[in-house]
């Protein structure tokens, strides 16, 4: 099976993805959490700034994540899959 234009290996176990298995999935992930940490960074106080950027920051990750995941996100139960 190759893994061609996917970015994220599927969880062995549960729902969503796995580790990222090319760089495009990494450098998603590494975007995601910095854009996420500058704003915890630089608006300490300010709790309604933090999650007005941090939510939709990680529903954005997960949409491209499940769409670029090998076989999609569904449930999953380790080998019977």
């Amino acid at each position: 099976m190759t893994d061609e234009g996917y970015w994220f290996r599927p969880r062995r176990y549960g729902f969503g993805s796995g580790v990222p298995i090319k760089w495009q999935g990494w450098a998603l992930v590494l975007v995601t959490l910095a854009v996420i940490w500058s704003v915890v960074f630089w608006f300490p106080d300010r709790p309604l700034i933090i999650i007005s950027v941090a939510v939709p920051a990680a529903i954005v990750c997960a949409i491209i994540a499940a769409r670029t995941t090998r076989g999609g996100w569904r449930w999953r139960w380790g080998e019977k899959d």
